[in-house]
């Protein structure tokens, strides 16, 4: 295990269902757990009012 497997691991054990991302390979991990909606923007701004609700 490495450390976004660790991360995501974590994150699911503690509730979060949803994480918003700016595309890239460090986020990948989050489209590859079935308990993890990954939802990736094409902009910071974006992202950032996507995750605002």
């Amino acid at each position: 295990m490495n450390g976004a497997e660790s991360l995501v691991r974590t994150l699911v054990a503690c509730g979060v269902t949803t994480c918003f991302a700016n595309p890239g390979t460090s986020e990948m991990h989050f489209d590859e757990v079935e308990w993890m909606r990954a939802i990736l923007g094409l902009f910071e701004c974006a992202v950032t009012g996507m995750a605002d609700d």
